[in-house]
């Protein structure tokens, strides 16, 4: 029996736009579910366990539809860095991480109540920083809006300015992994696949 409806539960235009790439019909639902930021978690089971929280809330108001939570984690080692509080802390994450080489984790969790199915995974890329003074990240930080995106960057706005590479999925990095969100979606969804 196929899923008669599929939302999305994230405000994020950004992962709106990705899943929009896959040419299905969706809903956009934000979830409202309280993030977790248990430090006893790794980066791939916080953004998990963050998606999960987001797909359930969604979920069961909307038992019959197929609901999809995504969480992006970005994290330096054992130090995490979420959605900046303002813009001097913004400066800071973007500090740390020049130079350097980070991950970025998306946790991904599809659901269907009425039909007691459920997948979550994650997906992880390492992005690597340039080299960057404070007047070259305050320039960046000029030209976007740091303070709704996980890490202070948006990998698709003037990435190239502080990006000098990445290994693994670039859309992870937006904050949708498309690539096994698309496998995914076909076991949902096995006659359009």
């Amino acid at each position: 029996m196929e899923p008669s409806t599929l939302i999305l539960a994230s405000s994020s235009p950004r992962r709106s736009e990705l899943l929009r790439t896959l040419g299905r019909d969706f809903t956009v639902l934000p979830s409202e579910a309280e993030e977790s930021v248990n430090e006893h978690l790794t980066a791939r089971e916080l953004s998990q366990l963050n998606a999960y929280r987001k797909a359930r809330l969604i979920a069961k108001r909307c038992p019959d539809a197929l609901v999809i939570g995504a969480d992006t984690v970005v994290h330096l080692g054992e130090v995490f860095y979420g959605k900046p509080a303002s813009r001097e802390e913004a400066h800071r994450f973007l500090r740390e991480l020049q130079g350097r080489t980070h991950q970025v984790v998306t946790g991904v969790c599809l659901i269907h109540l009425r039909h007691h199915r459920q997948r979550i995974f994650a997906t992880s890329t390492d992005v690597t920083f340039r080299a960057l003074d404070d007047g070259q990240i305050r320039e960046y930080l000029r030209r976007i809006n740091p303070l709704d995106k996980a890490g202070a960057y948006g990998i698709q706005e003037f990435g190239d300015l502080i990006v000098q590479a990445i290994t693994g999925s670039y859309t992870n990095v937006v904050g949708l992994p498309l690539e096994p969100l698309r496998e995914e979606l076909a076991t949902f969804y096995p006659a359009a696949a």
